[in-house]
């Protein structure tokens, strides 16, 4: 199944109403001195074009007699090409990508004003193009002292965010076939990854097969800097260096997802090393994996989204209350105060169950609606859920809370899966990768 670009701009134009919208393509970024990474398209103008190279410029003017979609590329260039590699040109920007219009980059300057003075607002983000940024402003000043004369013309600048971040947050079944390969991909790695790891074994050594096998099945690559992290490295939240040697007892956290087609996975799992978990690990790991169990329950239409983490705090504090972790009530030690610096469970518990996910690892879309409103699930949306325990080698007690044993420290446990929310409730993508402990 085919992503339908058509469909989406569509949607856009009837969001954009009587404004205007400009979106740039992602710049190139420099590795070192004259050489740059490998391109990746910036995310929103992908989703709305397909085109996949920089320095090109998308209008959306649903109120131009004749281009609605207009596109600005690079031009044709075989002295360029030789170097860098094929250009869609001009012409075939148009006919391959379905713009009512193609121009070259060169001439957005020219253009730019007539497509702006036929919407009431200008939907634009601010970001890294210097440039367009001061074009963007230059064309909507002049046109605002024309206004008096014309009576038509943006008279205010928004970002498109909240326009088209809910229109990406819910998956249709074509997302869904790209996400689902690249979680197949990775759940591949990730049972790569629990054959290989044996005491002597570098985390190096791991992520290097499993970054090879994201490819080597298609993929574009890691979705993000894979975490391979063992032992006491595994306390360390995103922890990249991926050098230590294991360890016979180490705890071994992976934290990895391929991307494929653009679209991410994002997979957490954490297993012992050469023999089986002590007592004190597989008390925490079992802990977690609860607290995962009970916050996938959330995964409800109609739930809203602090649902999730709130079912996940409740059965970690719990547990480590039982564990002599944390004392005092349950209730009180979860609630004590909105700073999140009083809530004395975060000494092991430090971050959010869980994060949208798309086009970006850390996918678009708001949480709240405002300070007390959190957004309600619905069918399509597709998040992480991913519980923590973590107690740092040189961790410190909150305030009032009982000394830390030093068989706790060093453990760091994550237990991560991608889960879509369906009208039947949630659809846990990742179940390919095991989670449930060996008896």
């Amino acid at each position: 199944m085919e992503i339908d670009y058509h469909q989406r701009r569509k949607q856009l134009l009837e969001k954009i109403g009587s404004g205007v919208a400009v979106f740039a393509s992602a710049p190139m970024a420099v590795m070192h001195n004259d050489v740059e990474y490998n391109f990746r398209q910036d995310s929103d103008f992908y989703y709305l074009t397909g085109f996949n190279e920089p320095r090109g410029v998308a209008i959306f003017a649903p109120n131009h007699p004749e281009h609605q979609f207009i596109l600005f590329v690079q031009p044709k260039d075989l002295a360029k090409e030789i170097w860098t590699g094929a250009r869609v040109g001009v012409a075939a920007a148009q006919e391959q990508y379905g713009a009512d219009q193609a121009y070259a980059i060169g001439d957005l300057d020219e253009h730019l004003a007539s497509y702006l003075k036929t919407g009431d607002k200008i939907y634009y983000h601010f970001g890294r193009d210097r440039r367009l940024n001061e074009q963007i402003l230059g064309h909507y000043q002049r046109l605002l002292t024309t206004y008096a004369k014309r009576g038509t013309g943006p008279l205010g600048i928004a970002d498109p965010g909240p326009l088209l971040a809910p229109m990406r947050q819910i998956k249709t079944e074509a997302e869904l076939d790209l996400i689902r390969r690249a979680i197949a991909i990775s759940a591949e790695a990730h049972n790569l990854a629990r054959e290989m790891a044996q005491p002597g074994c570098y985390e190096y050594e791991i992520q290097a097969e499993m970054e090879h096998l994201f490819r080597l099945r298609g993929g574009d690559g890691p979705a993000y800097p894979s975490i391979v992290a063992s032992g006491p490295n595994a306390c360390v939240l995103h922890y990249t260096e991926n050098s230590r040697q294991m360890e016979a007892g180490d705890l071994l956290l992976i934290d990895a997802g391929c991307a494929y087609r653009y679209y991410n996975a994002d997979i957490t799992r954490t297993f012992g090393v050469g023999r089986p978990l002590s007592e004190e690990q597989r008390v925490l790991y079992e802990l977690v994996l609860a607290a995962q169990k009970a916050a996938i329950d959330q995964v409800q239409p109609g739930n809203t989204y602090d649902q999730i983490h709130d079912a996940a705090v409740q059965v970690i504090v719990e547990g480590l209350v039982d564990l002599g972790l944390l004392a005092g009530d349950i209730d009180t030690l979860i609630n004590e105060g909105k700073d999140e610096q009083k809530q004395k469970y975060r000494t092991f518990f430090m971050h959010g169950t869980g994060h949208w996910l798309g086009l970006d690892v850390h996918d678009v879309g708001i949480y709240k609606h405002n300070k007390d409103t959190w957004i309600s699930l619905q069918p399509g949306h597709l998040l992480t859920v991913e519980p923590g325990i973590y107690i740092h080698p040189e961790a410190e007690p909150a305030e009032g809370q009982p000394a830390i044993g030093d068989r706790w420290r060093g453990i760091g446990i994550r237990i991560e899966d991608d889960v879509l929310v369906t009208a039947a409730g949630p659809s846990v993508l990742t179940s390919d990768v095991p989670k449930e402990l060996m008896s």
